[in-house]
């Protein structure tokens, strides 16, 4: 009778395992739930955030400066555009091919794959500053909702539940499952580009290690914190022009860091459109480079902001007609189908619709 082999895995083998999220998420949702909720050390993370500490040793130079920009811009639109409006919420059609486009430069930016982010978003709106919610600042404080939430251990499994819409492409599985490979690679790039520079073009002043500070490390930190700040900030800081069920508010400022992103409060009221700056006056890039390439027939079918959004009519409701109309939920929100089927709903705050089915 033979006997079951115990060979040790290979050293490829330990390296593959090492970069399958996969793999590692499902090993720790077989955890009991107290050790889910613990979290792990973001080795990668720290040492990339630590890495600012070369820009006195790297020096200066606007060359290195300006690829910084760059890939602080267009990455920022990766998140933002690709993560955040298109997987996440399915605001705009595209082809097979440019999505994988897509989704490489989404994954650029560092900050997991193209399943495991949008999947996590949908729950945050599905549970918005509720108690279930994995980074509201109202319940779990700012520093978890900034960045502490995704080193939890529960929540490093990517929840393809939430996503099987996008997880039945192979290609989109793959860069999820090994989701380092595209920011290593672009690190890498950024080493390159140096060393080509400094050696054909010396008077630019840049080097391998100045480009790759600047380029990748600089850029991809101030990149998540700037993501970031949609989280936390913009749950606590700006104005609340609709009366959501959750604390999201409008910040300018954080709109600017992040492409358009900080009309938060626009967005949790209505998520299904492509523009978030409901208005001319809300400067959205993220919404005019997607117009962009609307132009050139990359992406098709943006969705507007409704009418009905954008310019509600009052409805005239006498007060005894509210009590069979709205929830006893704190702040009046409407929380069944009878109270969103009433007359006065139209007034009420409701909840922000779930993403739009495949």
């Amino acid at each position: 009778m033979a006997t079951p082999s115990t060979q040790a895995p290979s050293l490829i083998s330990k390296i593959v395992a090492w970069f399958d999220t996969h793999a590692q998420g499902q090993a720790k949702a077989q955890e009991s739930a107290a050790r889910q909720n613990q979290y792990v050390i973001p080795w990668p993370f720290l040492w990339l955030n630590l890495g600012v500490v070369l820009i006195p040793f790297v020096g200066f130079s606007w060359i290195a400066f300006g690829v910084a920009l760059f890939l602080y811009f267009i990455r920022m639109f990766g998140i933002t555009g690709v993560y955040h409006r298109y997987f996440s919420h399915r605001t705009y059609k595209t082809s097979r091919t440019f999505q994988f486009f897509l989704a490489v430069l989404g994954n650029s930016a560092g900050q997991r794959g193209p399943l495991w982010w949008p999947a996590h978003h949908r729950h945050h709106h599905a549970h918005s500053d509720e108690p279930s919610d994995i980074h509201s600042p109202k319940h779990h404080g700012f520093w978890n909702a900034h960045m502490l939430w995704w080193s939890r251990r529960k929540n490093i499994p990517p929840r393809l539940d939430l996503i099987n819409d996008y997880a039945k492409f192979p290609e989109l599985v793959f860069l999820d499952r090994f989701d380092s490979i595209v920011p290593m690679a672009l690190g890498g790039a950024m080493l390159c580009l140096g060393a080509f520079l400094h050696r054909y073009f010396p008077q630019l002043g840049t080097s391998a290690m100045q480009m790759f500070t600047w380029g990748f490390v600089v850029s991809t930190v101030t990149l998540f914190h700037g993501v970031a700040t949609i989280n936390s900030l913009s749950h606590v800081y700006g104005r609340r022009r609709f009366a959501t069920t959750d604390t999201s508010r409008n910040n300018w400022l954080l709109a600017i860091i992040t492409l358009g992103e900080g009309w938060h409060n626009n967005h949790h009221h209505y998520c299904n459109s492509t523009r978030q700056g409901f208005y001319w006056w809300e400067y959205d890039v993220t919404y005019y480079m997607l117009k962009g390439l609307a132009m050139v027939g990359l992406v098709w079918d943006l969705k507007p902001v409704p009418e009905r959004i954008l310019h509600p009519r009052p409805v005239a409701v006498r007060p005894h007609e509210l009590v069979p109309a709205l929830a006893h939920r704190a702040g009046g929100v409407a929380s069944s189908q009878n109270a969103l089927n009433h007359p006065s709903a139209a007034a009420a705050p409701v909840r922000s619709p779930e993403p739009p089915s495949p």
